[in-house]
């Protein structure tokens, strides 16, 4: 069962996960890859969960006014906002943006380019979910690929990550040539108003939430489907995956049974989960996954001192993410 726990003091951080790794403004943040490899471009990245779920979870630590540079994407990329604030911007130029906080989700188009930045005063915590089992390549703007270049730093032709003050182009290999404008014209952009139908913002989710019983409250966020029942999603964007939110002061669930494979995350609380014969204690920022059709249980402990590292919410919550029925 080991290999499907992920704890967050477990995991292991690549300072130079892409190629913009060495600039000024990307520098400074960590990212860590929880279920898959996700995108990132340092061949020595650390997975903790390595098996196929149609879906990665990663994340990322940034310092103040430290995150990634415009790129695209060809699946789908789910940002969970844990802590910090966050500017994301968008467009080729990267133009169009909007700051988001704590709680807040946004699930960004695939064939735009985008960007994030930690615009917070202290260090900034986000999730990330990447839509299939291969999420494919990052295509940067033209200006990372060149300044990154003068730092030392490029992407040879078969994208894998080199770093030239250390390394020389191996034989056979040459550096990744910057898209042409012609090809960046082919790629989308949103104005503010268009792009916000895929925001889902912390004060606003109430609207959403359906009682489960047992003091268990569900908020789906991406998707319809959860277990074997409907509902309407806040977000509706299809991305190959849904997205769940349970909450809870204190309660439980038995019987769950997932028809595809399942990450659980808890964003803050403590969650005792069993599946099968293995007794789990989920703690905040912890995962753990759950094969299709077997049976689950959740359950939050009823001590309140259970919850005393917790935020300003007494409410535990715990996100679970799952690849969409065919």
């Amino acid at each position: 069962m080991n290999n499907r726990i992920a704890k967050f003091e477990d995991l292991v951080p690549s300072t130079l996960p892409f190629v913009e790794g060495k600039l000024e403004g990307h520098k400074d943040r960590k990212n860590f890859s929880i279920v898959g490899p996700g995108v990132a471009e340092d061949s020595g990245q650390s997975i903790k969960i390595s098996m196929a779920h149609g879906y990665n979870l990663g994340a990322v630590i940034a310092k103040p006014q430290n995150g990634s540079g415009l790129h695209s994407h060809t699946t789908a990329e789910v940002f969970l906002i844990y802590s910090g604030s966050w500017r994301f911007y968008w467009g080729a130029e990267g133009k169009n943006e909007i700051v988001l906080n704590a709680g807040d989700i946004i699930s960004m188009p695939t064939n735009m380019f985008r960007a994030f930045k930690n615009v917070g005063k202290e260090d900034g915590l986000i999730f990330v979910v990447l839509g299939g089992d291969d999420p494919g390549i990052i295509t940067w703007v033209p200006d990372v690929l060149m300044k990154a270049k003068k730092s030392g730093m490029a992407l040879l032709d078969d994208n894998s990550l080199i770093d030239l003050s250390e390394n020389k182009i191996p034989e056979g290999k040459k550096i990744l040539e910057p898209i042409s404008n012609d090809e960046i014209k082919k790629f989308d952009n949103y104005k503010l108003n268009d792009l916000k139908k895929f925001v889902s913002k912390f004060e606003n989710r109430s609207i959403y939430e359906n009682n489960l019983g047992n003091g268990i409250d569900l908020i789906q966020i991406l998707g319809k489907q959860f277990v074997d029942k409907s509902f309407t999603p806040v977000i509706d964007q299809n991305t190959g995956f849904n997205l769940s939110i349970l909450k809870a002061k204190k309660g439980s669930l038995k019987d769950l049974i997932f028809n595809k494979p399942t990450i659980l995350f808890s964003q803050k609380g403590l969650w005792n989960i069993q599946i099968q014969n293995s007794n789990i204690r989920l703690n905040s920022l912890g995962s753990v996954k759950s094969d299709p059709f077997c049976g689950l249980n959740l359950v939050v402990p009823l001590s309140s001192s259970l919850f005393s590292s917790m935020s300003s919410s007494s409410l535990g919550e715990i996100f679970l993410s799952g690849i969409l029925s065919p």
